[in-house]
């Protein structure tokens, strides 16, 4: 073996590739000029060593001579990358891991940095089954390369539609992580969905909402349906919050515990008299598991929407929730103090309610110059 490595060393020297192969136990190694690592203080490239965890065998110092090849390249072309071949969440090198053990690297990274109950149900239904239709098209074509693979993943979803766009963004993360430069924006091929469409859907008024309630037998489930029309709350979070205010404040504020998709936030009910109208003060929730370890906050969820089936609820539980943002709009709430209550950004909250926003800011801007031409 180190006769082997004298050779191959040799080799190196006279094609000047400016790297020697070194062993490390039973690991070989390259030492050579390379930029600073990430973190580095330092500012220009400089001696160092690389480890490219291959073992210190014939075949590994194959590999080895291989890698110092593609190296050079890579500095000759500006495009070497140390995030490639530093050891990433779980053990292992991007570089020498297949698409399957990459996206198990991503998911590993994703965990780390993402905590709470809304991580694991955001990656099984935003994350997974992309990279899972990812894989099946890497896998039927093979001559593509991962990019080309990415931009067919996206375009195999329906044009303009959301699930394009949580396609996208989930293979646009998963680039990220690999370091991975596409052949194009993303974005560009997400077409003309836009959360603005929300505007469009009717919403239910307030008196279909009261009526509706009486139309719900178990009073378990109205209590859902009153705490989620009064506070607009979605789905899973009924079932996270705290209510022990609600039964002596006369605020009647409740809040969403941090177990939810967004975390922490309180809560005020608009129309306040719906809390004692829909008896929320001594209402109980149904008997739903709520240990996370057994469900998720996405199966919470269905459980709600499969329960306005059952009852025949012309619209669905998220029509609550957006008739309860348009219903603060319309109160003169401030979008940053609506938006905290929703938890979600204040952008977000602009953007879906942009139409009412709009009008409301019209109206009180004509109102004022009304008022204006009176005071004159």
């Amino acid at each position: 073996m180190d006769d082997r490595l004298v050779q191959v060393n040799q080799r190196l020297k006279m094609a000047q590739m400016g790297f020697q192969i070194e062993r490390r136990g039973q690991k070989l190694s390259l030492r050579g000029v390379l930029p600073p690592r990430p973190g580095s203080p330092r500012l220009r490239s400089h001696q160092q060593r690389l480890s490219l965890n291959v073992p210190a065998t014939p075949a590994g110092l194959k590999q080895a001579e291989q890698e110092v090849k593609i190296i050079a390249a890579q500095l000759i072309q500006n495009a070497f990358d140390w995030r490639q071949y530093l050891p990433v969440t779980g053990g292992g090198r991007l570089s020498q891991m297949d698409l399957a053990e990459k996206i198990a690297a991503f998911e590993q990274h994703f965990f780390a940095e993402k905590s709470g109950a809304s991580a694991k149900t955001t990656w099984e239904k935003a994350y997974a089954p992309y990279l899972k239709k990812l894989a099946a098209i890497a896998q039927s074509h093979t001559q593509l390369s991962l990019a080309e693979a990415i931009c067919a993943t996206i375009q195999a979803t329906e044009a303009n539609s959301r699930s394009r766009q949580i396609c996208g963004t989930a293979l646009v993360a998963l680039a990220k992580f690999l370091h991975l430069e596409l052949p194009t924006d993303l974005k560009k091929l997400w077409g003309n969905y836009s959360p603005n469409h929300t505007q469009m859907r009717s919403l239910p008024t307030d008196l279909q909402i009261i009526d509706t309630f009486h139309h719900i037998k178990n009073p378990n489930w109205q209590f859902v349906y009153g705490i989620m029309a009064t506070y607009g709350l979605r789905n899973h979070e009924v079932f996270f919050c705290d209510y022990s205010a609600l039964a002596h404040d006369s605020s009647a504020m409740i809040e969403v515990l941090s177990t939810t998709k967004t975390g922490h936030h309180e809560v005020w009910p608009f129309f306040p008299e719906w809390v004692e109208q829909f008896n929320l003060r001594q209402g109980k929730l149904p008997a739903v598991t709520t240990d996370l370890s057994q469900t998720t906050l996405q199966r919470i969820g269905q459980l709600v929407t499969n329960q306005f089936r059952r009852y025949q609820i012309p619209f669905s539980p998220y029509d609550l929730r957006h008739a309860w943002a348009v219903r603060t709009i319309h109160f003169g709430l401030p979008d940053t103090v609506a938006a905290r209550m929703m938890g979600h950004s204040v952008a977000i909250h602009t953007r879906t309610y942009h139409r009412w926003i709009t009008r409301r800011d019209q109206q009180m801007a004509v109102e004022a110059a009304l008022r204006n031409r009176d005071i004159r």
